[in-house]
């Protein structure tokens, strides 16, 4: 009898310690959702009702006034049709593809220069100089190089006709305008990815690089055959994130060109503005919206394929 008071009791005890722990992991998991409930909240309300109201209108006529009908596919239609909507997608793949490029390649130099011994002060000097404009907003910056880029009166023609040189049109030449764009983003964004490889740099074993240099490897075989697979994983991050925002360009163009001349600069994201807010097109601007995101995320995916074969 005593025994089997005993396990009684264990029993209970044991029952006893169960409903305490799993009171505790219910009074967690109600604070841990009160915690997130507020983010969930402001998350559902500001990106994902927003992303499902544009797919919708995607698909619809829809005018302020006269209300909205279904149309299907026409705007999707209307946008692959349309040979300026074409010329302007490709505006924005082309500022993409040399905006990354040349982001993500210059970055990586400076990166490699500044991963060296010099003196403290120096050092930091160097990796202000580059950083400093990443952190100054883009409208200023697009604000600043237009003045650089004036035609009359710019400071980069000013120096050109001292040389003896003739002054370029920078913005006003359809030959000239988005190379200027691409040329004010990367001085701009490309201390930022420079920042991102010095700390990639860093984490690269000093006994292996030590060991090749012992072994009389060269410096450019090092960084193929050593450098650039530690530090892959990092260059793949800066190309999508390059990608994903050079897609989205907007500001820089529409302060220094205004997508001009013509159409020769004009990129998606200004096409979905000025049909939505401008032309009050707002089914059109929603198609559009959605073919750009569609192709960020075809071309985020591409990324992601490729980045199995060359990533470690």
């Amino acid at each position: 009898m005593a025994t089997i008071s005993t396990v009684g009791t264990s029993e209970r005890a044991a029952g006893d310690v169960r409903r305490r722990t799993s009171d505790l992991a219910r009074a967690q998991a109600r604070a841990g959702y009160l915690f997130v409930l507020p983010t969930s909240v402001l998350y559902l309300t500001f990106v994902i009702a927003p992303v499902i109201v544009t797919c919708i209108l995607a698909f619809a006529y829809y005018d302020p006034m006269l209300g909205s009908r279904w149309v299907g596919f026409d705007n999707f239609i209307r946008f692959f049709t349309d040979r300026r909507s074409l010329q302007i997608l490709w505006n924005t793949l082309r500022f993409a593809f040399f905006a990354v490029t040349f982001n993500v390649l210059v970055g990586l130099i400076l990166a490699l220069a500044l991963n060296r011994a010099m003196p403290r002060w120096l050092l930091y000097f160097f990796r202000l100089s580059f950083f400093l404009p990443v952190i100054i907003a883009a409208a200023f910056v697009s604000i600043v190089w237009g003045y650089f880029f004036a035609d009359d009166l710019g400071i980069i023609n000013y120096y050109l006709r001292l040389m003896g040189l003739p002054s370029v049109r920078w913005l006003t030449d359809a030959n000239q305008a988005m190379t200027s764009i691409i040329v004010m983003d990367v001085w701009k964004n490309t201390g930022f990815f420079m920042i991102i490889f010095i700390a990639a740099l860093q984490g690269v074993p000093r006994s292996i690089i030590e060991a090749a240099v012992m072994d009389g490897t060269p410096a450019w075989r090092q960084f193929l055959r050593i450098t650039l697979p530690y530090i892959s994983p990092v260059v793949f991050f800066c190309i999508v994130y390059a990608s994903i925002g050079a897609l989205q360009v907007f500001e820089s163009i529409t302060i220094l060109t205004q997508g001009g001349p013509g159409d020769a600069t004009r990129s998606l994201s200004i096409l979905i503005v000025e049909e939505g807010f401008g032309s009050f097109q707002i089914g059109y601007a929603a198609s559009i919206s959605v073919v750009m995101t569609v192709i960020i995320l075809i071309i985020t995916a591409v990324q992601q394929l490729l980045s199995r074969k060359w990533v470690q």
